[in-house]
């Protein structure tokens, strides 16, 4: 069968390195009927460097531009320089590029997961307000395997170490690793086959970081023959037995469970019926579910968990709350856990849309105990007080316009949760 046009142009590449790591450029690259755009984040280090030029040569063949976003977490004073290197870099390949800041730093907790949440959070910002669908990230096979180490030292279940997602949707936005099989020498060799340059992050060495130090044991546990591409299939072999135990949760969810108003109510007798593992997974599930969390929480928190649920006593973990009432458990999110306020036409809490008729005057934020005394009929709808008072609401400053869960009958607007629980445990 002839190749498409989408890939025939490869067999004139003489490399056959740059041929593999195009193949995988156009493998993540969508197909577009309309000429359309797609994001890349691109730091200016070697790996994403070499996704840069590698997509901009792929892209022409799949109906796609590209537009380029470098996040500035303000965190070295060299950053500023490696974005002007990105941004310089793009004009010289006729791309758009945007540098996006992140100076909102905490005060207290773990500073490298609050960079990395936020720069995921400015990097679907940026696409949504780009009008972009997708957005390209550079993660390497030594990403998977240092994610592994790491994911070891913090005795991480199944779910913990089958690896990062090759793709996942967040905020509206479509993120993709189209590279997560090339090594990092290989993306650096091609830069170095084809006279390109890139910035080397010296934080990358600092040992003070977990991922430097996992990098640093890759080396010496390479002598046992445990090197990035055995990491890699075990990797891989662990994500099908990952894929087949989801299946089997989807099954006892749809068994013994229920969304409602954005929670889950569980059969408290056959929860605690079930096996102390698929109890676990179950637990985790809702949590990553209901927070958007994107790592699971350490295991030793997870265990604490199930011994306060056993006597069927009130406990919170990952911004959720768990409480019993009569026969159920139920699982909600915890109000101070919750997302800002966001504008009427973003999505709010990382999973609810609000649609309705236009009003740029109004933003989204909790019901909270306050909106819902606004709601007389609540109870109408069924749905539990602690649920209701984290789903979304449309607010102009003080007046509640609009609470599509707990007035239903109150105007025009509608919320849509996506995905659900069942289909969050089968794409995670």
């Amino acid at each position: 069968m002839p190749l498409s046009p989408r890939y025939r142009w490869l067999s004139d590449i003489e490399s056959v390195e740059d041929r593999q790591l195009l193949l995988m450029a156009l493998d993540g690259l969508p197909a577009c009927d309309t000429p359309g755009a797609i994001g890349l984040a691109v730091s200016g280090g070697s790996d994403s460097m070499a996704m840069l030029h590698l997509m901009t040569r792929a892209a022409p063949h799949c109906g796609v531009t590209l537009e380029v976003a470098t996040v500035d977490h303000r965190l070295r004073p060299e950053a500023a320089g490696e974005a002007a290197f990105v941004a310089e870099t793009c004009r010289a390949l006729g791309l758009k590029h945007d540098t996006l800041i992140w100076d909102d730093h905490p005060a207290t907790g773990n500073l490298m997961q609050a960079a990395s949440h936020a720069r995921y959070a400015l990097l679907a910002g940026w696409a949504k307000a780009r009008g972009l669908s997708h957005v390209m990230l550079a993660h390497t096979a030594d990403d998977q395997a240092e994610t592994f180490l790491m994911g070891l030292a913090r005795a991480a279940g199944l779910e913990g170490l089958s690896g990062m997602r090759h793709d996942w949707q967040e905020s509206g936005i479509t993120f993709c690793r189209p590279f997560l099989w090339a090594s990092r020498q290989g993306l650096r060799d091609h830069l170095l086959r084809h006279g390109l340059a890139w910035r080397d992050d010296p934080s990358n060495e600092n040992l003070r970081y977990t991922r430097a130090r996992a990098r640093k044991a890759l080396a010496t546990l390479a002598p046992l023959g445990i090197t990035v591409q055995t990491l890699n299939t075990t990797i891989h072999n662990l994500a099908m037995v990952q894929s087949l135990v989801a299946g089997a949760l989807s099954e006892t969810f749809a068994r013994i469970g229920r969304e409602a108003a954005g929670s889950l109510i569980l059969n408290a007798r056959d929860f605690h019926h079930l096996g102390p593992e698929m109890q676990r997974r179950l637990l985790i599930a809702a949590i990553r579910w209901l927070s958007g969390a994107r790592h699971p929480p350490r295991a030793e928190a997870v265990d604490r968990l199930q011994h306060a649920l056993w006597p069927q006593k009130a406990a919170t973990l990952g911004g959720c709350r768990f409480r019993f009432k009569g026969d159920a458990l139920h699982i909600t999110r915890e109000p101070r856990a919750v997302s800002a306020p966001c504008p009427a036409d973003q999505i709010w809490d990382h999973r609810w849309r609000l649609t309705g008729p236009e009003a740029r005057d109004l933003e989204i934020r909790a019901l909270g105990a306050g909106g819902l005394r606004l709601c007389k009929n609540w109870r109408e709808t069924g749905h539990d007080r602690e649920a209701l008072i984290v789903t979304p609401a449309l607010w102009r400053g003080a007046e509640l316009v609009a609470a599509p869960l707990a007035c239903p009958d109150r105007g025009e607007w509608q919320a849509m949760l996506s995905p659900s629980f069942g289909m969050f445990v089968l794409s995670h």
